[in-house]
Formats: C-alpha cells, structure tokens, sequence
C-alpha cells in the first residue's frame, strides 16, 4: 500500500505535466492524417483484410507450437517412465 501512495501520485503528476505537451501539435494543418498517409477507402479496406488474416494465422501458428511442445512433453514423460522401468524401483529411493 505504501508503494502505491508513492506511484500514484509520482503517475498523475507525470500524466499531468505530458498531456498539454501531447495537445500541443503545431502541425498545419491539422488534417487528422497520419504517418502513412491519406486513409481512404482502400487503404482501410486492406488493412481490414490484413486483421482478418492475422488473427486465424496467429491462432494456426500458436496452436501448431504449442502440439508440438506438448508432443516433446509426452516423448520426454514416456522415456522417463522407460528409464525407471529399466533401471528398477529399488535404486530410485537413495538410502
């Protein structure tokens, strides 16, 4: 709690003292335009369609990793159980 009561005031003041820096823009004009440039139609269109791929890809990707992991897990629980089975329950325990 003690943290807290020194971030947040330390967080508000900082916030406080950027934002008119943020509101300050002396761009002219003031066109709404961004790095990239004039969005119309297509620009928009694409970069929906760029999302829309994204997305299902990133699930594909993340899935495949992940039975691939879980495939070296269980080849590493199998050869583990081997491993005890070969060597004897005996000479597991230590003393």
């Amino acid at each position: 709690m003690k943290r807290l009561s020194l971030i947040l005031p330390a967080a508000v003041t900082t916030s406080l003292l950027l934002a008119p820096a943020a509101l300050a823009d002396t761009q002219e004009p003031l066109s709404g335009e961004g790095l990239y440039g004039a969005a119309n139609d297509k620009v928009v269109t694409t970069a929906g369609f760029i999302v829309i791929a994204f997305f299902p890809l990133f699930i594909l990707t993340m899935s495949l990793i992940q039975w691939r992991l879980e495939k070296r897990k269980e080849a590493r629980k199998t050869a583990a159980k081997r491993l005890k089975a070969a060597a004897g329950d005996h000479w597991q325990s230590g003393w």
